[in-house]
Formats: C-alpha cells, sequence, structure tokens
C-alpha cells in the first residue's frame, strides 16, 4: 500500500482514496475536501461505484446522492485482477462541486445577499480578497479562487487567470491579445483577459 500512500500524498487537499477486494474496504485515505469515513473492513454497500465496478468488471464514473455516504459526491473506481481474476477496485472521491446548492452567499456592507449562479459575471481575486461581480451589485466571499474551482459548476465557470473566473454565459466576444492570450469582453463592460497558461485549456473548454 506504499504506492497508495504516495499517490494520496500527491491529491491529498482533493481526492479521497480507498481500495475493496469485493466484499469490503481494505484501504482508504481520506482528503482534506472531502471524507466518506470508510474504515478497512467497512461492507461495500450496493449501489456504490466499488459495488458497480466490481461487479461489470469495469471502470465506473459518476455522481453519489448523499443517501449512500451522507454527502454528495464524484468518483471513479477502476477494477484491478490478479491471476487473472477479478481481485477488486481502486476509487478515487471528488467532492461534489455544486453540493446541492446553486447560489453564492456575498458579503456586503450591510449583511449577506444569495445571488444565483446564473447571474454572476465573474469572480476576481484582488488586494488578498475575492471579489464577485454579479448583475445587481459586487460582494466578497471567504473562498478563494481554487475553493470556487470546485465548487461552481463547470459547465457555467472556467478559470481563465490566476486572478480570474468567468461565467461563459456572459462572455460578450473573445478578442485576440498578444501572443496566445486572449481579453473576454464581458456582458457588464468589463474586459477580462486570459493568461498564457490558461489560454489553451480555455479554448479547448470553449471549443474554438
Amino acid at each position: 500500500m506504499e504506492i497508495l500512500n504516495i499517490i494520496g500524498e500527491l491529491f491529498s487537499d482533493e481526492i479521497s482514496i480507498a481500495v475493496s477486494n469485493g466484499k469490503e474496504y481494505i484501504y482508504y485515505r481520506p482528503s482534506k475536501r472531502i471524507d466518506l469515513k470508510i474504515r478497512p473492513g467497512d461492507p461495500v454497500k450496493e449501489g456504490t461505484i466499488a459495488y458497480k465496478a466490481y461487479m461489470t468488471e469495469q471502470k465506473v464514473s459518476e455522481f453519489i446522492d448523499r443517501n449512500v455516504f451522507g454527502v454528495p459526491y464524484h468518483g471513479m473506481a477502476v477494477p484491478f485482477h490478479k491471476n487473472g481474476e477479478i481481485a477488486g477496485c481502486v476509487l478515487a472521491i471528488y467532492p461534489s462541486y455544486t453540493d446541492g446548492k446553486s447560489v453564492i452567499t456575498l458579503k456586503t456592507h450591510d449583511g449577506w445577499k444569495p445571488v444565483p449562479f446564473q447571474d454572476v459575471y465573474y469572480v476576481e481575486v484582488k488586494d488578498r480578497k475575492t471579489h464577485v461581480y454579479t448583475k445587481q451589485f459586487t460582494g466578497t466571499h471567504k473562498n478563494t479562487l481554487q475553493e470556487f474551482e470546485y465548487n461552481l459548476p463547470r459547465d457555467l465557470f472556467i478559470r481563465c487567470h490566476r486572478s480570474f473566473i468567468v461565467n461563459v454565459h456572459h462572455i460578450k466576444e473573445i478578442f485576440p491579445d498578444t501572443h496566445s492570450t486572449f481579453l473576454l469582453e464581458m456582458a457588464n463592460g468589463e474586459s477580462i483577459p486570459v493568461s498564457q497558461s490558461y489560454s489553451s485549456y480555455f479554448r479547448k473548454m470553449l471549443g474554438f
């Protein structure tokens, strides 16, 4: 299991790792972001990806709702064989990106306001604070950009710069800007840069 500890160390912030022999879990390493409270010796429950991967002998990747372990999660299970026979599977467990929420609750001068995801134009980090720009107003949030990357739905939001995450539904136009970078004209009239380190990923995600 030493190699699993090394892999777990690499992804300790994001991904929990588990190993089952088909009937029970024989290894588990929780991450900082999600912990299913599995213990070696716990039975593999019907309906989990560990169960499905073992029974079908195929890789399984899907969303599991909170009814199974008490928290929703995304997971991938890959079966492994020994002497030609199915011997178990290895699981990677990711946090649920939206965790069932559909709003961002922003701090304002006189309290907090929940804002639907679709009304958010972009998120920016500046002056050591996370600022969220919406249709109605601008507020701050305690999350870092990295945390927002995990929590915001990926069909709406994309990281384009070390300081920015944008809502793709509010990009009005994309302009080339120097070598392999871009400028985004947002629906509220602001210009957001796409840095060189994110430009290839950005193009791939938007398909151009």
